[in-house]
């Protein structure tokens, strides 16, 4: 997603799980979370740990605190729960996770090997990766973008390094994805233009965001499955 450096991190967070059709990117945050909900709901568990590795602002927190679950954020600097070293090592024993979650943080990961390694290390035998991408977006450096997956591409790439995938979602396809873009880009567009710009986005972004559920609605499924937006991944440790 594109990150939205004037709101606050309570903003972000907020936006990201319960987002406005005035966003530009709702049908995306929108799918997003309603797949992590789903998710949540057939992996939680009372009394499971649950480490967010690379949580920002921890914006699915609750919906994990909510089922029960001891979440426990994981990031750079002090803010979160757990710290990650700059050499990518997370501060958290081995085995200490019945979850890893890992959302919208794989693309702007440099070493793959390392991260996905850390993740492997986190969790309990019979545990559970549940991980978001994007299969298709614009270039958006937090503070790096590295990559885009195809699901195949993906699936190989978690594959190979030992998980065993078991399930994929995708979140928004390709033709309800170009509106978005266009969306996108006249928001960056009018919120430059004082007073009259941001008012004149709302009216645009409704319609706009209107026309990308029709467009996504009509879209094949098979289309959508191998040219989404996201992919939601659920995959286990190979043994």
């Amino acid at each position: 997603m594109i990150h939205e450096p004037h709101r606050s991190a309570f903003d972000q967070s907020t936006r990201r799980r319960k987002p406005r059709i005035v966003d530009s990117d709702w049908l995306v945050l929108r799918g997003l979370a309603a797949e992590v909900t789903r998710a949540a709901d057939g992996l939680a568990r009372p009394g499971a740990t649950a480490i967010d590795v690379g949580c920002g602002d921890q914006p699915y927190r609750l919906l994990f605190e909510e089922r029960g679950v001891i979440y426990q954020g994981a990031d750079f600097g002090t803010a979160a729960e757990i710290g990650i070293a700059a050499d990518g090592s997370v501060a958290a024993p081995d085995a200490t996770a019945d979850l890893v979650l890992s959302f919208q943080v794989l693309e702007h990961v440099r070493d793959l090997d390392t991260y996905l390694a850390e993740i492997k290390r986190l969790l309990r035998p019979g545990g559970r990766l549940l991980l978001s991408t994007h299969g298709m977006w614009l270039y958006h450096p937090h503070p790096e973008d590295h990559r885009r997956w195809t699901r195949e591409g993906l699936a190989n790439d978690l594959q190979s390094r030992g998980f065993a995938i078991e399930s994929c979602r995708p979140v928004v396809g390709p033709l309800a994805l170009t509106t978005i873009i266009r969306l996108t880009a006249f928001a960056y567009a009018l919120r430059r233009i004082p007073l009259l710009g941001p008012a004149m986005l709302v009216p645009l972004a409704i319609v706009m965001n209107a026309r990308a559920v029709i467009e996504d609605w009509i879209t094949p499924a098979a289309v959508r499955n191998d040219n989404a937006c996201v992919y939601l991944v659920q995959a286990l440790v190979v043994e």
